[in-house]
């Protein structure tokens, strides 16, 4: 018989708030996290606005001791172990980094060896600035340049770019690196059982969530840290899915009105940056040390749409699966399903592609369930979006509150989804599913949770 896996942690850095309480609470406010972009000038984009996490410092969760590991530290590798700290510290756990901080009493009540790690990552951007440095030590005069003056003609000579690395730091690439951010995480707070990185788009957070489920599940570990963490702002981020005309670009003067989930009105989606890590643990061994229950894991499903890398395929038969796949796991009927978490990114192709797949999963049942959907105050920060929904979702089992979807006012009736709008909404949710699609990839990842107790 497989073991029983809850959530006992969870860890959240968002545009709107800074730990998963605080999340919560900003999306139950109906607050926006979404504004023109400050992190660098986005004024020669066409969409100059996302989500942005409120300003920190990242020595503030890590043991003095590791302080000088966070020079190599990519702005997606800081959310990742600001999220993880967080986590920790709500689920009650003293890890070497507490202990070294003087957060916790010793002694550790972690075996270190059965404390797995699954972490999603997205592409992280390398820093703009000193590649430009590198860059410019690597030029040389074109033969049908002028002779000589300022505007003699110049080129990147592959033959000089090894002195132009001389002005990167030796440990340059390990900033950029996707397996980083588990990582630095695992590091910090001593988490010795298997390690795993996802970097598959919106879909790596539920996919690293699902195996860690399996990963307690077969014994192989008491604990997992999982999740996912991205920065989408920068102008590599921004410019992917400008490219792919995926993102709303007639709403820089009113940004907090820009994402609109399943909405009649949808135009795309909006960059944004964040984090969300969960504590998952072993039923008897979260109880053993007397940690507050969030949630019970159940089930998972996870499928590939063959049929584009790009654009969904209109049925929404992948999402159809997974979520097929999850409830099957966890035997569950589609009719005790109590409330959905969407993906609900605002682009017109992909919304539509995933609520069909819904209903088709759901049956008769997919039209009526509740549905939540965060991005419209969010945004889509990729690889860590999935995770901070799924924190979200626990809280609303906890609570029993379900914060309402910002910005949509006429659900789509081609959606045909009851998604929970304008006020929060009193649900005593038993069983939810929560679903994730990536954009790009066509990975699509399904969860089942049940209420704890």
């Amino acid at each position: 018989m497989s073991r029983r896996v809850v959530i006992s942690g969870l860890g959240v850095i968002s545009p709107v708030g800074l730990g998963a309480e605080a999340t919560f609470d900003a999306l139950v406010e109906k607050r926006c996290g979404v504004r023109r972009i400050s992190l660098f000038d986005p004024g020669h984009f066409p969409s100059q606005i996302g989500g942005e996490v409120a300003e920190y410092r990242i020595a503030d969760y890590v043991p003095k001791n590791y302080r000088k590991n966070t020079k190599v530290m990519a702005r997606d590798i800081e959310l990742a172990v600001i999220a993880a700290t967080l986590a920790v510290r709500d689920a009650g756990l003293r890890t070497k980094c507490l202990l070294e901080r003087g957060e916790a009493q010793p002694p550790a009540n972690v075996d270190s060896t059965r404390f797995g790690a699954n972490i999603g990552a997205g592409l992280i951007c390398a820093d703009l600035n000193e590649l430009a440095g590198a860059l410019a030590g690597a030029v040389e005069p074109t033969e049908d340049g002028p002779a000589a003056g300022p505007a003699q003609g110049r080129r990147f000579s592959l033959h000089r770019w090894g002195k132009g690395m001389e002005a990167l730091t030796p440990l340059w690439l390990l900033k950029f690196l996707p397996n980083m951010l588990a990582c630095h995480v695992t590091i910090v707070h001593d988490a010795q059982a298997p390690s795993n990185t996802l970097t598959c788009g919106e879909a790596s957070s539920h996919l690293a969530i699902g195996e860690a489920f399996r990963t307690i599940q077969r014994g192989a570990a008491d604990l997992c840290i999982c999740g996912g963490a991205e920065s989408k702002i920068n102008p590599m981020g921004l410019m992917r899915p400008t490219l792919l005309k995926r993102v709303v670009t007639d709403s820089n003067d009113a940004p907090e009105r820009a994402c609109r989930p399943f909405d009649a009105s949808r135009r795309g989606t909006v960059v944004s940056e964040g984090g969300g890590l969960l504590i998952l643990e072993e039923l008897e061994h979260a109880r053993a040390r007397g940690a507050r229950i969030y949630a019970e894991v159940v089930g998972f499903g996870a499928a590939q749409d063959a049929t584009s890398w790009s654009t969904p395929a209109p049925d929404g038969r992948a999402l159809r699966l997974a979520v097929e796949k999850a409830l099957a796991d966890a035997a569950v009927r589609s009719d005790q399903v109590d409330l959905v978490n969407a993906a609900g990114v605002g682009i017109v192709d992909d919304d539509l592609a995933e609520a069909t797949g819904l209903r088709a999963a759901l049956g008769g049942h997919g039209g009526k369930v509740p549905v939540l959907a965060t991005k419209g105050a969010l945004g889509n920060n990729g690889a860590g979006s999935g995770a901070i929904d799924v924190a979200v979702c626990a809280l609303a089992m906890f609570r029993g509150v379900v914060p309402p979807s910002q910005n949509t006012e006429r659900v789509d009736p081609a959606c045909g989804l009851n998604v929970v709008r304008e006020e929060p909404r009193d649900v005593r949710a038993h069983c939810v599913v929560s679903v994730a699609t990536a954009l790009s990839g066509a990975q699509t990842a399904a969860l089942v949770l049940k209420r704890a107790g």
